[in-house]
């Protein structure tokens, strides 16, 4: 199959990356057309470098602008040149995290009428008709309010672009839909070596049930983008007003082995799974029984 098109919904600029820049940029390489949805400009993103701290929330939301530069210079790093916000730039507002009084902002994208925010998905769908979506789970991942109205969005969006009664346009039926995800015994493994080095990391209560990611049994798809690995960290350092790569987690998943960075998971929510792809040794990043996982978010697609 050469004409390959997949299609990524993610709340905030820098989701892009920390959850799926390797893969992107992999299918970018090989030739596929990458096309990342980002729903807000990430207003209020927590700023974890000094020297850009002026740039925090205020009336001129001058992080979300700044933010949109960040994005800028990751998607060239990937090698994606398709790049759309959701409704335009800035329709939809960064909510902020669960609980927060900007949870109640009307203009916030938690506060987004959903057959309108789907409905403008549906446009880029019957633009650039994906074979595959990729989003969050249910609970956006970890329970960010624009993650999982992320999910919502997307998932809706999904039904309506087939449905001929709705909207303009050619109907398009998306034949795969995947959440993102991360193994729990990963987490549990790079906790682990965490630990052993002094890195603050879960307690061992936390560690027994870790409150995001998934049992390694619901993963059906293991992407193996290694080799782009490094471009990931070179996005991830064009978002430095969010992403501290000083920070313990990234030297311990060094020294742990590039599958931390390069190795990114999915769960096939809707359409045919394909056939099982190659099974990684689990110090590759693999994750062992059962052995029947695909290793191409497109396997099965003719």
């Amino acid at each position: 199959m050469t004409d390959r098109r997949l299609m990524l919904v993610h709340a905030h600029p820098d989701d892009e990356t920390s959850g799926t820049g390797a893969t992107m940029a992999r299918y970018a390489a090989e030739g596929a057309h990458v096309t990342l949805v980002t729903c807000t400009l990430g207003e209020e993103g927590e700023i974890v470098v000094p020297d850009l701290a002026h740039l925090a929330s205020d009336k001129e939301d001058r992080l979300g602008q700044h933010r949109v530069g960040e994005l800028e210079a990751a998607c060239k790093t990937l090698g994606v040149d398709d790049h759309r916000f959701l409704g335009g730039a800035g329709r939809w507002r960064d909510s902020g995290m669960m609980g927060e009084p900007t949870n109640d902002n009307p203009g916030c994208f938690w506060r987004a009428d959903l057959d309108e925010a789907a409905g403008e998905l549906v446009k880029i769908i019957r633009e650039v008709r994906p074979q595959v979506m990729v989003t969050y789970d249910e609970n956006g991942f970890y329970g960010h309010p624009d993650h999982i109205q992320a999910h919502r969005v997307a998932w809706r969006a999904f039904e309506l672009a087939a449905d001929a009664s709705f909207g303009e346009g050619e109907p398009w039926q998306v034949a795969k839909f995947y959440f993102t995800t991360m193994a729990k015994s990963a987490l549990r493994r790079i906790g682990e070596v965490m630990r052993e080095s002094g890195a603050d990391f879960f307690t061992d209560e936390a560690m027994e049930d870790i409150p995001f990611g998934s049992e390694d049994a619901d993963v059906t798809t293991v992407i193996d983008a290694r080799g782009y690995a490094g471009a990931k960290l070179e996005a991830m350092r064009a978002h430095r007003s969010q992403i501290d790569l000083t920070a313990p987690w990234f030297a311990v998943s060094e020294s742990v082995g590039e599958w931390t960075l390069g190795i990114e998971l999915y769960i096939l929510k809707a359409g045919v799974r394909g056939p099982a792809g190659r099974e990684l040794p689990v110090d590759q990043g693999g994750l062992g029984e059962p052995g029947d996982r695909e290793d191409d978010l497109f396997a099965g697609i003719g």
